[in-house]
């Protein structure tokens, strides 16, 4: 009898310490999607990489893009419009449960923008949803078709970025844009910087190598709680024939080597990866070796509270 009410006793007290405890209402990032533009599997490919997914939707990899998420102001943004726009949407809308507020572009490369085209009116017919772009993305939207045809119906409403000019969601939630070298054919590229009322966070899916650009990675990690961080190629060896001069993203191997002595490894997230990239496979011997040196690979569904 003792141990049957001693039991009774504690059941109920963790069911009433749970239901008093509160919930993280914090704002937080959401992973949507960790592929390069194509996705994976990839257009045309038959490879290893790439065949066993066609038949096991389980499997596919979204593009790279990831949503910005406020419980308490029920509010939802998306950073790139990607290919996989309408399932990503669908991520923040229904599971998360937030209204749409926005998307923030990175730049014009197809995986990028081109999920746009879902708010015209052959599918959503949305009525000025906010789309935040800097000078040159801002222009080509603008002026080149299917584009200006969302801005002149009043689908989308650009909103004007300028580089290291932090835009105010809302009382909660902060985000920045900061311009990363990248091969720029029709818009300049950035990487993004949101800010919550505790932590911080740093997109940068796409950038040419590190030593390229003017600031220096080590600093921005260590000054951030989370970097997601392009990992597009693990290393030289993953296109046979292509010139990767022409496609100079950093390699991760490359990354975690300017990386090795930053004491915050960990919040590093590899994102943006190539439907070739070995650590799409979480068994891989690749995902193994990042993990070994202390640092992450971006899932779909991850969240970063902030």
């Amino acid at each position: 009898m003792f141990n049957r009410f001693f039991l009774s006793f504690i059941v109920l007290s963790i069911f009433l310490i749970g239901w008093t405890l509160p919930r993280n209402n914090n704002p937080y990032i959401v992973i949507l999607g960790i592929a390069q533009d194509g996705g994976a599997p990839h257009a045309a490919c038959t490879k290893e990489c790439c065949i066993n997914k066609w038949d096991n939707p389980k499997l596919h990899n979204q593009v790279s893009s990831i949503g910005i998420v406020d419980p308490l102001t029920n509010e939802i943004w998306m950073i790139d419009a990607t290919p996989d726009f309408s399932l990503q949407l669908n991520t923040l809308t229904m599971e998360q449960k937030g209204v749409f507020k926005g998307v923030f572009l990175t730049h014009a490369h197809i995986g990028h923008y081109t999920g746009l085209i879902h708010l015209g009116r052959e599918v959503m017919g949305a009525k000025e949803i906010p789309v935040y772009a800097m000078p040159k993305m801002e222009n080509f939207l603008s002026n080149n078709g299917p584009w200006s045809q969302l801005v002149d119906l009043n689908n989308i409403d650009i909103k004007s970025l300028k580089n290291n000019t932090t835009v105010k969601l809302n009382s909660n939630l902060s985000i920045t844009p900061f311009l990363v070298p990248h091969r720029d054919e029709f818009s300049e590229t950035v990487g993004y910087k949101i800010e919550g009322p505790n932590k911080s966070l740093i997109f940068i899916p796409d950038i040419d190598k590190w030593e390229k650009w003017t600031k220096n990675i080590k600093e921005v990690v260590e000054e951030n709680d989370y970097s997601l961080l392009d990992g597009t190629f693990f290393d030289i060896n993953e296109l046979p024939g292509r010139d990767m001069s022409k496609i100079p993203h950093p390699f991760i191997v490359e990354s975690m080597e300017v990386l090795s002595d930053v004491d915050s490894k960990s919040s590093v997230h590899f994102i943006h990866l190539n439907h070739t990239n070995p650590a799409l496979d979480s068994y891989s011997t690749a995902t193994k070796t990042i993990k070994n040196n202390g640092f992450n690979i971006a899932r779909r569904n991850q969240k970063f509270h902030l």
